[in-house]
């Protein structure tokens, strides 16, 4: 057998480079690049490696380890789990500060390739800089902390396992039901170390997405269940993106005439002036989803996994009867709260499910009365995201409005955590498909920027849209810097609203006081208001602060038409929020001397007997 003399740096390198991926008939590469902050873990070897190929497999300097695999989360979300970048790290501290954006890729069934480099397999050199010594286990260091945040695991000891783990890998990256992020640990000493590797081990591989389809028995059950309904619904989950089902979802709606509520993330699955689109479902949604849930007898969930923010903490879905059918190529997920599964692809799931349906069609009475109360739920958005301006400061919905308002072909909105979500799930309505990411699945404050910057790698001819608030700005920044340096323009739009305003609003409704979430309630000496602006400017980016509605959609356009990132600050109300979402469980105490606490616990135990327990 033929064979090549590497290092087990160079042989990663190489094998993740003959990796190639086919998205609308092109061959294109699987892994686009790699983001890279070096250090003495992985300077030398991995590093070195990278250098002899920048040309062809670009490396991308981050300010934030963090920050890098957030925005290589949110590359692989624009993407739709068709292209996979890579984020490297050195030892310690820059492996660990990537533990939060793994759980952001976990949680949100994302594929993203985590490298880091690792203490001594040999150990003769131990304590090394950076290593944390576990005195009863030699063996584990910081990098076992990504065991609870990856899909797959492993340490590479030697370079001939990688001849093994680096395929499995690969297959777990795009494998469409155990898709999550991989983590390699990779020794200092390991990675120099070289071997004789086959040369066929690095032939190029092409990967199509894998379409698996339902069984005969599962569909049959299911065409059953949806023809004995008479009000069912569909919930449009993040699998609809991913299967690249948006066109099937509104041909099966429309023949079985089915209206169709979103998810977070699955928003933008269907068009927002269609007929059969019934708002966004759950805690962030809207009234018209939410009443169409509670009356629906039959819930064809299709690539969602079933978080409480959608089923209002499982009290979304009121009617005994209802039954639930789960459309995932993720057994976990479809069989969820009792469901019947129908495991397989979404797409082609769907065409094999409307075959079997055949003429059946819902009652017309139905559609009646989604496109009612869809038609209340427009009223009330337009109605609280009017640019009329008030004496007081703007409010989310008011800004939001302005970006739906202004919105053009291409247009791509990031977003994550606290009060946004709500606004931009309910207010950000829009005919193009694919065209957000709220990351929701971790709430992690903090995606958005460095999302922003890895969505723009994605779609470089779209205009990428970041809303983020004054809190998580503060959390992390530095990407404008990146964005900046590498020249993927971005609009980013802050929302200061004087601290963590949602998290604030939630304390007060269930009966606390305010308490060191807005900067005025929080231990501080002084009150400080942080100029964005400025900071902004000082990392390069184009940007203003402006105090009305009117002066921000006049930014908005100077920021379409500018060269590069550019940031617009507006202060915003803490206290105005978008309504019509429905009850979400949070611990609310037993027992306190505040009569509002006790009220609220109250409301809580009412609400859990609405909860779709077993039945």
């Amino acid at each position: 057998m033929k064979t090549t003399r590497l290092t087990t740096a160079q042989a990663i390198v190489r094998f993740l480079m003959a990796q190639r991926s086919v998205i609308n008939g092109a061959e294109v590469p699987l892994f686009a690049g790699v983001f890279a902050i070096f250090g003495h873990g992985n300077v030398t070897c991995l590093g070195q490696a990278l250098e002899e190929v920048k040309d062809e497999f670009p490396t991308w300097r981050g300010q934030n380890e963090q920050g890098m695999a957030l925005a290589a989360t949110a590359y692989a979300k624009a993407k739709r789990r068709r292209q996979v970048m890579v984020a490297t790290t050195s030892v310690g501290p820059g492996a660990t500060n990537m533990v939060t954006a793994a759980g952001v890729a976990m949680a949100n069934r994302l594929p993203v390739l985590l490298l880091s480099g690792d203490t001594f397999a040999g150990r003769i050199p131990d304590p090394v800089l950076q290593q944390v010594e576990h005195f009863g286990s030699p063996s584990t260091t910081v990098n076992d902390a990504f065991r609870a945040v990856t899909r797959y695991w492993d340490r590479i000891m030697a370079p001939e396992q990688l001849l093994q783990t680096l395929p499995q890998a690969v297959s777990t990256l795009l494998d469409p039901a155990d898709c999550g992020p991989v983590f390699l640990g990779l020794p200092q000493d390991v990675q120099a170390e070289a071997f004789d590797f086959p040369v066929v081990f690095f032939d190029r591989v092409i990967h199509r997405l894998e379409r698996p389809g339902v069984d005969r028995h599962q569909l049959a059950a299911a065409a059953a269940a949806i023809a004995a309904s008479e009000k069912p619904i569909i919930v449009a989950g993040g699998g609809v993106h991913y299967s690249f089902a948006e066109q099937e979802l509104a041909r099966f709606a429309e023949a079985h005439g089915i209206p169709v509520v979103e998810t977070m993330a699955g928003k933008a699955s269907i068009a927002v002036h269609h007929p059969l689109y019934g708002g966004p479902l759950g805690v962030t949604g809207c009234e018209s989803a939410n009443n169409l849930a509670a009356q629906a007898d039959l819930v064809l969930s299709i690539g969602c996994r079933l978080g409480d923010f959608t089923t209002g903490s499982w009290t979304a879905f009121r009617n005994e009867r209802a039954v639930i059918i789960g459309l995932n190529t993720a057994r976990f997920d479809a069989v969820k709260h009792r469901s019947l599964a129908l495991i397989g692809d979404a797409r082609d799931g769907l065409r094999d499910l409307s075959a079997a349906l055949g003429d059946w069609h819902a009652e017309p009475s139905w559609s009646r009365t989604s496109a009612t109360e869809v038609a209340g739920y427009h009223r009330y958005i337009d109605e609280i995201a009017s640019p009329i301006d008030t004496a007081g400061e703007p409010t989310y919905a008011q800004v939001v409005g302005a970006v739906d308002r202004s919105q053009q072909p291409g247009d791509y909105v990031v977003a994550a955590a606290g009060g946004l979500p709500g606004e931009l799930n309910n207010g950000w309505r829009t005919d193009e498909l694919n065209s957000f990411d709220c990351e929701y699945g971790f709430s992690c404050m903090g995606y958005e920027i460095s999302g922003g910057w890895g969505a723009k790698m994605a779609h470089p001819g779209h205009e990428v849209i970041v809303l983020v608030g004054d809190g998580s700005t503060m959390m992390l920044n530095s990407d404008l810097y990146s964005s900046v340096l590498s020249g993927h323009k971005m609009i980013v739009i802050i929302c200061d609203n004087g601290g963590f305003a949602v998290i604030n609003r939630l304390q007060v409704n269930q009966g606390g006081v305010p308490f060191n979430n807005l900067i005025a309630d929080a231990k501080v000496v002084e009150p400080i208001h942080v100029d964005f602006a400025a900071l902004a400017a000082a990392q390069g980016c184009l940007s203003e602060t402006v105090a009305t509605i009117d002066e921000f959609e006049q930014a908005l356009g100077r920021a379409r038409a500018a060269d590069r990132t550019y940031v617009i600050s507006i202060r915003t109300d803490p206290h105005s929020w978008t309504e019509g979402g429905i009850f979400w469980e949070v611990g609310v105490p037993e027992v306190s001397d505040r009569t509002a606490v006790i009220a609220a616990r109250r409301e809580l135990d009412q609400h859990k007997t609405d909860q779709r327990i077993g039945w």
